[in-house]
């Protein structure tokens, strides 16, 4: 990914927990060489990808050490080509080397999230033609 841009933003102290800091993060590149480390049986796709935003952490101990690092934590799956994924997982994903384990694939909301999202749906727009009629006097 030698045109890869990455993108940081947003850094904010945790006003919770003493010593994280909090950051958003986009990334973009083509996969144009080998991948790297563990993946780099993968020959160059030629594919372009775009992550959605991320958010990611670091904790410092009381003598500024990082002690924790986190990342990949997905804001909107909407956007970018990762299908909802984030980190690595994303970028394998989009350049159609999906990785073969369930945390890895694309969201896929369960039929029960489905369907109790549409009678919710239903439910509201009922209501609110039932508030709709009651506010209407002449």
């Amino acid at each position: 990914f030698p045109d890869m841009k990455t993108t940081y933003y947003g850094f904010r102290l945790d006003p919770f927990q003493p010593g994280r800091v909090w950051w958003d993060v986009r990334s973009e590149g083509t996969n144009t060489g080998p991948f790297g480390g563990p993946f780099s049986y993968i020959s160059p796709t030629f594919k372009k990808f775009e992550t959605p935003p991320q958010v990611m952490s670091m904790s410092f101990n009381e003598k500024g050490q990082v002690t924790k690092l986190t990342g990949g934590y997905v804001v909107d799956k909407d956007i970018g080509n990762t299908g909802g994924l984030g980190g690595v997982f994303g970028i394998m994903h989009a350049i159609g080397k999906t990785l073969p384990f369930r945390e890895a694939q694309p969201y896929k909301p369960s039929w029960r999230y489905w369907a109790a999202q549409r009678i919710q749906w239903v439910v509201d727009t009922v209501q609110s033609m039932r508030e709709g009629q009651g506010k209407h006097t002449e």
